[in-house]
């Protein structure tokens, strides 16, 4: 398959489950919405040593937000229950509830429960007051600068871990600008995130390694240095810069929509514009339960 003249390898993703949920936080102004969701996102890129991966979703305007107020949806992915609560108490708790103005809300309704306001009321140190308003119960936080009001609990679904493609190109600015390309188009949708950072990985990496205890270590099949180097080396002649977006969605549908934008996105800037060819990540289906064939996701 080409696009614009960009070779699509016809191979596929291999992606794993993984747990999400939705958070929705608000403050009095975008700035101070920006300043929780980088703050609560950080150090979120992979499981591998972060405990989850976590980024922004989109911007929130102020008529589609629980309290009419600037926001931002948050995306959090982790590989257990235990593991995605822990993650949302610790990271709402020392990055959003710290954070002027703030408040948080879930944003999804169906799914297994996990403690939101829940686990952080007893910072109230028994001042906490709790609320409910329909079906919805909230805790009222005394803090600094009045209350913090946080739902009391969020909802974890099944979700999809590590969705990808691999952008070939000629040198670092044509990769770099094919990457960025890509970016810009799967944060228009919704339901998706990329969790490296600016959504972008340059240091790829394969399991284990030469070091006894190394979980994984750099992908040498697509290191440009190595092509020369290495037993197997994924490196064409004529491609000296290499970078990955790895995707984590709600669901396989938001993983493949996002995938096929992002790849559009790389396409359109073609050939012409350094791109040599699009690939994928995976090993050999053994591992994830999903699989995302470029072709059929292009098709």
């Amino acid at each position: 398959m080409r696009l614009n003249g960009v070779h699509i390898e016809d191979t596929f993703a291999e992606a794993f489950p993984m747990l999400g949920t939705r958070l929705v936080i608000t403050a009095d102004t975008p700035a101070w919405v920006q300043a929780a969701v980088v703050s609560m996102t950080g150090f979120a890129t992979s499981v591998i040593a972060c405990g989850c991966e976590a980024a922004m979703e989109r911007v929130l305007p102020s008529d589609e937000t629980p309290d009419s107020r600037p926001g931002a949806a948050v995306l959090l992915f982790a590989m257990s229950k235990a593991e995605l609560a822990k993650q949302v108490a610790r990271r709402v708790g020392q990055c959003v509830m710290t954070c002027p103005g703030t408040a948080c809300y879930a944003g999804l309704r169906e799914g297994s429960a996990i403690p939101l306001g829940n686990a952080l009321r007893y910072f109230g140190d028994g001042w906490q007051i709790a609320k409910r308003v329909g079906s919805r119960r909230y805790w009222r936080i005394p803090v600094m600068d009045g209350e913090f009001l946080c739902e009391a609990a969020t909802a974890a679904v099944d979700g999809v871990g590590g969705g990808n493609f691999i952008i070939l190109a000629a040198d670092r600015r044509a990769g770099l600008a094919a990457a960025q390309a890509a970016v810009l188009a799967i944060r228009e949708l919704p339901g998706a995130i990329l969790p490296f950072p600016g959504g972008v990985v340059r240091s790829g990496s394969k399991i284990g390694g030469k070091y006894k205890g190394m979980i994984a270590s750099t992908n040498t099949a697509f290191c440009p240095t190595l092509r020369a180097a290495v037993p197997v080396s994924l490196v064409p002649e004529g491609v000296e810069s290499i970078l990955e977006l790895v995707i984590d969605g709600v669901s396989e549908a938001a993983v493949a929509a996002a995938m096929r934008a992002g790849i559009a996105a790389v396409a359109d800037l073609g050939a012409a514009g350094g791109v040599v060819s699009v690939t994928a990540g995976n090993y050999g289906g053994k591992l994830g339960r999903y699989q995302f064939r470029l072709h059929e996701v292009m098709a």
